[in-house]
């Protein structure tokens, strides 16, 4: 009887190691299959021909053909980095950047329509514009290039880049835009209309009436 027992447990033992051993060789899922699910979802790549078609119906009109506005008033879209359209796009929609009138349009616009207007506008060339107040070019290059120390006023090129470039994905181009659109724009951001971007109204805050005119028209020279 003990031997038969002994051989029941050798027999039971044998099975468990050989199940344990069949789980450890059972071949492991692909990495591929394993990190699937867990890697977020990629936005769509811009379609230019869908960006195109949006901004010809719902932006051309008081923005220009190819993003190159003929209203003073109306900014120069051509050549804009994309990441700051898009951005500014959203805001108008949310209402975090406050203008009924971008609000109405930007309502219309689901996000793949946004980027891809924002990555055409991104593809076209812009047209340079130019400084008209002879007066105010010194200040205004003063300004831009250096700041007002006393003031503790940063300079302007230090985040929009020396010719107005600015740099992509965190300041926006500015160089050629549109005098009034800009003064506009300063003054704004210095009397808490718009109120979307911080640094601006910290550096519009300490700026008078004249300074902002003579930035806004050395900016619209440069290329």
């Amino acid at each position: 009887m003990k031997l038969i027992a002994h051989l029941m447990l050798a027999s039971s033992l044998t099975a468990t190691v050989v199940c344990a051993m069949a789980q450890e060789m059972k071949p492991a899922a692909p990495v591929a299959a394993q990190t699937h699910a867990a890697a977020p979802a990629k936005a769509s790549k811009p379609d230019l021909a869908k960006g195109e078609a949006s901004f010809t119906a719902v932006c051309s009109a008081c923005h220009g053909a190819d993003g190159n506005s003929a209203i003073a008033a109306n900014p120069k879209l051509a050549q804009q980095h994309p990441q700051y359209l898009l951005k500014q796009l959203q805001e108008f929609k949310s209402g975090r950047r406050d203008n009924a009138v971008m609000k109405g349009f930007a309502s219309t616009l689901s996000d793949d329509d946004m980027r891809n207007i924002a990555y055409w506008l991104g593809s076209k060339q812009a047209q340079p514009g130019f400084a008209k107040d002879k007066q105010l070019i010194a200040m205004g290059e003063r300004i831009y290039r250096g700041g007002i120390a006393d003031r503790h006023v940063a300079a302007c090129a230090g985040c929009h880049s020396p010719n107005g470039a600015g740099i992509p994905a965190q300041y926006p181009r500015v160089g050629g835009q549109h005098a009034d659109y800009l003064l506009a724009q300063l003054t704004a951001f210095r009397d808490g209309v718009r109120q979307n971007s911080l640094p601006m109204t910290q550096v519009a805050a300490k700026l008078n009436d004249r300074e902002i005119k003579a930035v806004a028209d050395y900016i619209a020279g440069l290329r």
